[in-house]
């Protein structure tokens, strides 16, 4: 049971192919239903993991990479398709790009990482994944009006926004006081 929240990371990485597949081909409501059982997935193995105390090296590495690899599929494929603007989704992109290499860098220079996601970067999680699942729901149902997406957009927006900030800040802030390692 201890590694039942892996293994749902694991169903949501496999979600992601399914999802496009169905956005690309229109069937708008499979995608809603597959991306509902993916959102659903992210807070079922989070809560696992901490109620029960579960947690694993394996899994802190696992949750992000899903929820970046569902979202940022997500996202690609909404713009591509029309269902949402490129300005949103290359902000997205740049975000996890710029997180992914400040990442590796510190890693690099500095050692290990031992953080855990902000307030700030979960309310950006939240933030993305309620906009691109109510930009599915509309494909399918065509609901709700483009003028909540539009305000939607725009709340995704700056959070991603302050969010990537937030990490730039942190990294910096961290590796200001840090000597860097020795090769």
């Amino acid at each position: 049971m201890r590694h039942l929240p892996n293994l749902i990371c694991l169903v949501r990485i496999l979600l992601v192919w399914p999802i496009a597949t169905a956005l690309h081909a229109g069937e708008y409501r499979t995608a809603l239903a597959l991306f509902i059982a993916a959102a659903v997935s992210d807070g079922l193995d989070g809560y696992l993991a901490k109620r029960f105390n579960w947690t694993s090296d394996l899994g802190k590495v696992l949750d992000p990479i899903a929820d970046k690899l569902l979202l940022i599929t997500v996202y690609v494929e909404c713009a591509w398709l029309g269902l949402s603007p490129w300005w949103l989704t290359a902000a997205v992109v740049a975000r996890d790009v710029l997180i992914g290499l400040g990442a590796v860098t510190y890693r690099l220079w500095f050692g290990p990482l031992h953080g855990r996601p902000t307030v700030v970067s979960k309310i950006n999680t939240g933030a993305q994944l309620l906009y691109a699942l109510l930009v599915i729901l509309n494909a399918a149902v065509h609901m709700p009006p483009h003028e909540m997406l539009d305000v939607l957009a725009l709340i995704a927006l700056v959070t991603t926004v302050l969010s990537g900030m937030h990490y730039v800040l942190t990294f910096t802030r961290r590796a200001w006081v840090l000597p860097a390692r020795s090769s």
